[in-house]
Formats: C-alpha cells, sequence, structure tokens
C-alpha cells in the first residue's frame, strides 16, 4: 500500500514520453497515496523526477525496471508502481498510449536502437494518424467555442476570413490575402476561381467524395 507512511508512494511512468516520444522517463508520483489519488486530482502529484531525491535507491531501481520492461515488451511502457515502506512493487504494466508524432519518433528510435526491425515500426502506425502530421491542425489543448461540426473533405485545418462568393474571394487574393475561407450553399463549376484563391471551403451541402 502507497499510504503506509511517508517512505511510501504510488505513481505511473512511462518509458517514454508519450507526448514527443523523447526517449526520456516521464510520469508523476504522490508520497502516502493511493493510486487512485494520482488520476483524482486531490492533491498536486510531483514529478517522477523528484523520486531521485525522495527515494533515491527505488528511483535507479524504478529506471532499470522500466528499462527491463521496455526492451522485454518491446514498446514503450505505461507503467503503475507502489512503493510500501520503502520497498517498490510493480503493480501493471502495458503499452503506453502515444499522440501520432510521439508513434513516429517512438518507432523510428527503437529501430535504430535495434529493438524492433522496419517492418514493425511501419505496422505500429496508423497511417490515418501519421496523415495528421503533414497538415496543420487545432491545438488538442486549445479552448475553443464551437460553432458548428461538419464532415471534413481533407484533412488539416485552415482559419481565415469568411468570403461568401467567388468573385470576393478572387479579388482579395489578388490583393495579397491568403486567409480566405470561401463560404457557400454547395460548390458549383462556376465557383472554380474561388476556390483556387481560397486556403479553405466550408459548405452546407455534401461530404467527402
Amino acid at each position: 500500500f502507497g499510504n503506509k507512511g511517508w517512505d511510501s508512494a504510488t505513481g505511473v511512468g512511462f518509458s517514454r514520453d508519450p507526448s514527443t516520444g523523447e526517449n526520456k522517463k516521464f510520469g508523476e508520483y504522490l508520497s502516502n497515496a493511493q493510486g487512485e489519488d494520482v488520476v483524482a486530482g486531490i492533491r498536486t502529484p510531483k514529478m517522477i523526477t523528484e523520486m531521485k531525491e525522495e527515494f533515491p535507491e527505488i528511483y535507479d531501481q524504478l529506471m532499470e525496471t522500466m528499462e527491463n520492461l521496455e526492451k522485454h515488451y518491446r514498446d514503450m511502457q505505461d507503467i503503475e508502481f507502489t512503493i510500501e515502506n520503502g520497498q517498490l512493487f510493480i503493480l501493471q504494466t502495458r503499452n503506453g498510449k502515444r499522440t501520432p508524432s510521439a508513434g513516429v519518433k517512438i518507432a523510428v528510435d527503437m529501430v535504430k536502437e535495434g529493438l524492433i526491425t522496419k517492418e514493425e515500426a511501419l505496422i505500429r502506425n496508423d497511417p490515418k494518424k501519421i496523415s495528421k502530421l503533414m497538415f496543420k491542425s487545432i491545438d488538442e489543448n486549445a479552448i475553443v467555442h464551437v460553432l458548428a461540426r461538419g464532415i471534413n473533405a481533407s484533412p488539416g485545418a485552415v482559419s481565415g476570413r469568411a468570403i461568401f462568393d467567388a468573385d470576393t474571394a478572387e479579388e482579395l487574393a489578388n490583393q495579397g490575402q491568403d486567409d480566405i475561407i470561401l463560404v457557400r450553399p454547395q460548390t458549383k463549376p462556376d465557383d472554380i476561381h474561388g476556390l483556387y484563391a481560397a486556403s479553405g471551403v466550408l459548405t452546407q451541402f455534401g461530404g467527402k467524395t
């Protein structure tokens, strides 16, 4: 139990950074606490690197264990652990979730490190998720007010000034404006010059095809 005193703790660690894919340990822990306390938001957890000062021997043991588990499973690990009366216990390990960009970096790095093959690296990354890396996107942590939702006909995101006819869109583009979003009920052949001028197109009707 991680709540048996101040020589006890509980936490979650990743063998690599799940946001960036960087090959460095990442995680959080709480002293004298149970596992649910880490994710419940009742107390502010400490970064796992702080264990080096509070539990130096256990920190080294945990880092070594993370390395060994990653090598064994040949993938980035998400590890739950508890320290009880100064003794480390690994409660669970599993392949960790990661962002698309982190997934690519982890796969490439593991190929270079000889942990997996190139073929395995390709299989591990979903092409749909990888395609998102090629286009602009909205920050997942941004606070936004959603006005409407629709079907994206192409990947990526764009921002700009809403223009409601193709002629004006073309005119503004000729003046050097490059943040034009053409808004139409639906696109027609007569709108082609406006489509070329716009950075994005929004329609009331239509779909991906």
